[in-house]
């Protein structure tokens, strides 16, 4: 069965992402694709690496425009697309790219982006741990999906594994990321300009600030992390177009030896086609993951620290966004799910 699909924000990063992923899909099909200022154009004017899409126009982002279509993916900036989702029919899978529908907690929506809060739907990470019912099992059957932030899904893959089986404490996470500036959208701003940030790499929203440090902790807390979970949580932008390399650290709980630490990762990911965690004392590059649906997880005991280290490598637009999207996806409709996607990256 192939089922019709709209790509609101297609001529954004994430939306490029999906169509790009999409083109070799064999059950979904692009029937709608719909901008803001390029409404009008044709795909290939503002995407012009996609050329199976050449000839089709974008319309105007509506929910009149989106409305008729089994699928509705949704790649607008965050605030926007709760309000064109809301006239969508129950009977329409709608997977949501921005951030609008991923906090459970209206205080923290408030909080880290603000404005109006529209509910929180199934989470798009079928591979997060969590205690009781799987992250798969919720987005069996689901209408509406969220697809993860980028960093957030990262980081909370690298670590919930070790929160689930108790034998790291969630009270003292630290994060580190490299991170491409594809993650920060296609809007022209000065700090992301060639010319501001060849040769050089700079950390942002210092401090706790991020706005995806809300949607760690509930991760973290849906693994069995207790109220006082806390991150410490860094991102640095570095000369990448895409890729996020995260670096998290967390205590080991007491009297919890090495082979037992490693044992959970190895237990939570054993038989996930996209999480792989590598052999002992190897790594992960960003340049391994590129153009893949892949997070590849390096992890070391540092025994004199007490903490275990989870390097963590994807590429934020597909295993990050766009993939996560259509994961998650194949798992509503019932289709097998890497259905049009892929475990191997792009080299050199």
């Amino acid at each position: 069965m192939s089922y019709t699909v709209a790509v609101a924000g297609a001529s954004g990063y994430a939306g490029g992402e999906i169509l790009r992923l999409l083109a070799a899909h064999p059950e979904l099909t692009v029937t709608t694709i719909t901008g803001h200022s390029s409404a009008g154009a044709d795909i290939v004017e503002v995407q012009p690496h996609l050329r199976s899409y050449a000839g089709m126009r974008l319309v105007d982002t509506t929910a009149e425009n989106l409305a008729g279509h089994d699928v509705v993916f949704v790649a607008l900036p965050h605030g926007a697309s709760g309000a064109v989702t809301a006239g969508l029919g129950d009977d329409v899978l709608v997977v949501d790219c921005g951030a609008d529908h991923r906090l459970v907690d209206p205080g923290e929506w408030d909080r880290y982006y603000g404005g109006e809060y529209f509910g929180a739907w199934s989470y798009g990470v079928p591979e997060l741990p969590r205690t009781g019912t799987s992250s798969r099992q919720l987005l069996e059957g689901a209408r509406r999906i969220a697809a993860p932030g980028c960093n957030a899904s990262t980081v909370a893959l690298s670590v919930a594994p070790g929160v689930l089986a108790g034998v790291v404490e969630a009270e003292d996470v630290v994060s580190v990321l490299a991170v491409g500036p594809s993650g920060a959208g296609k809007s022209a701003k000065v700090h992301l300009l060639a010319s501001e940030m060849l040769g050089s790499a700079s950390a942002y929203a210092v401090g706790g600030t991020h706005r995806h440090i809300p949607e760690i902790l509930q991760s973290l807390r849906a693994a069995g992390a207790g109220p006082d979970a806390t991150i410490s949580f860094t991102p640095v932008l570095v000369p990448m177009s895409r890729g996020i390399l995260a670096t998290s650290t967390a205590r080991i709980a007491p009297g919890v030896g090495a082979a037992e630490v490693r044992a959970a990762w190895e237990r939570a990911y054993a038989d996930e086609p996209f999480v792989q965690l590598l052999p002992e004392g190897q790594f992960p590059r960003t340049a391994d993951v590129l153009g893949a649906n892949t997070c590849l997880l390096g992890l070391a005991v540092d025994e004199a620290a007490g903490r275990v280290t989870v390097v963590a490598a994807v590429d934020n637009l597909v295993k990050g966004t766009a993939g996560a999207a259509i994961q998650s996806a194949n798992i509503a409709l019932g289709l097998p799910e890497t259905t049009g996607l892929s475990t191997n990256g792009v080299a050199p």
